[in-house]
């Protein structure tokens, strides 16, 4: 695993106008970041990526089922008692799920650690998928990097027979797409699955979050009283939960992505329920809920509430004492501690590896970067190559 300093593309900026990625820099910082590439050979992508990514996500689909047969378990998971049942059926229905995203600790030598799931809202979609692979191509055509190389990213490709296949066997010939309109990362991002859908056949209009109506039925309706059949939300379940329409969830006939059983692999209270189910495996890392935190620890942990998203809240704790923190909105849900495991550095830069699953298989990945341990929403993306 090495990174590597390369010249830019003359022109990507422009070329970034013109595919609609309007969020390569924000707030005046750079967030696709193309002065170095990462490398990675075909052997740490194999065995160290993308088998343990698979592994990893069967071992968290064995957790959803042991929390949904247990009250005690989804009061931990803070999911609310009036949608226990609601979430449950999600399960045992198989309701179809799209893609997630799992973040890891990697460091090219040793196992890839699990430090949390990102299954209910991730975003970076368009630059995994289609940016970075359209950097490669550009760099290998201008002779800056060798035409050996390769990318592990069937993102776009997985994504497209997914959605191909919930049309076919599912019934999703319109799948209405929202999210909340004013990001424009989030926005970039439904964008960019639309046209996934509409590369497999699905009318995909967009409709804003906070547009939604609910009609008598109860059925969920977008701003021309059309009923949403399919729909894909970039909004977490645990906000959808506590909204004021919760309670018609339960019933409501909208087929929604991610499924409603979703909200327990997306949830932080995963990390100790999985360390409890598969002590010691190689690619987790201790977890303890707060109650359950040994009083003698002096280790180094990391805090993490149970809904924080994009590094919100996030403490890193030495002997008990705050050594780095993320300020923002969660943390009166509860708490879990893990134990801290440095993320590799290269240079004044901490990388974190985003491995993609579709339809349980992996499908590539993205790395972030940061001067910060913690990983937040605008640490820098950094495209990479599979070589040797």
């Amino acid at each position: 695993m090495l990174r590597i300093p390369i010249s830019e593309r003359p022109s990507w900026r422009q070329t970034a106008d013109q595919y609609g990625f309007q969020f390569h820099t924000m707030y005046g910082e750079p967030y696709w970041d193309e002065t170095h590439y990462y490398q990675f050979s075909l052997r740490q992508i194999e065995n160290d990526l993308e088998d343990p990514t698979e592994e990893i996500h069967q071992m968290c689909l064995e957790v959803v089922d042991e929390v949904v047969n247990s009250e005690s378990l989804l009061r931990r998971f803070q999911i609310p008692d009036g949608l226990w049942g609601a979430v449950a059926d999600s399960w045992r229905k198989k309701e179809p799920s799209l893609y997630s995203r799992l973040d890891l600790a990697y460091d090219g030598r040793s196992p890839a650690k699990l430090l949390e799931n990102n299954a209910d809202t991730p975003t970076s979609l368009f630059e995994t998928g289609l940016w970075q692979w359209l950097w490669l191509e550009q760099q290998v055509d201008a002779g800056r990097l060798s035409r050996g190389c390769d990318q592990f990213n069937s993102l776009q490709e997985k994504l497209i027979q997914r959605l191909g296949y919930l049309r076919a066997h599912h019934g999703a010939h319109t799948m209405h797409f929202c999210s909340v309109d004013d990001s424009i990362e989030d926005r970039g991002t439904v964008q960019y699955l639309q046209d996934c859908a509409e590369e497999a056949g699905i009318k995909a209009p967009f409709v804003d979050i906070a547009d939604i109506g609910l009609a008598e039925g109860p059925i969920f309706v977008d701003t021309g009283d059309q009923p949403l059949d399919w729909c894909f939300k970039l909004y977490p379940w645990e906000f959808m939960f506590r909204e004021e329409y919760a309670e018609q969830l339960s019933i409501a006939p909208t087929n929604w992505l991610e499924p409603m059983w979703k909200s327990i692999l997306s949830n932080k209270a995963l990390l100790p329920a999985l360390w409890k189910k598969f002590p010691n495996h190689p690619n987790l890392l201790p977890a303890w809920f707060e109650d359950e935190l040994p009083k003698a620890s002096t280790s180094a942990l990391v805090r993490k509430p149970i809904f924080s998203r994009e590094g919100a809240n996030i403490s890193i704790l030495n002997n008990g004492q705050v050594e780095e923190s993320v300020e923002g909105p969660y943390g009166s849900e509860g708490y879990i501690y893990q134990a801290y495991h440095a993320l590799p550095k290269f240079g004044d830069s901490y990388t974190l590896i985003g491995s993609w699953l579709v339809d349980d298989k992996a499908a590539g990945i993205s790395v972030r970067e940061d001067h910060s341990r913690i990983t937040q929403d605008l640490s820098r993306f950094i495209p990479h190559v599979i070589l040797g």
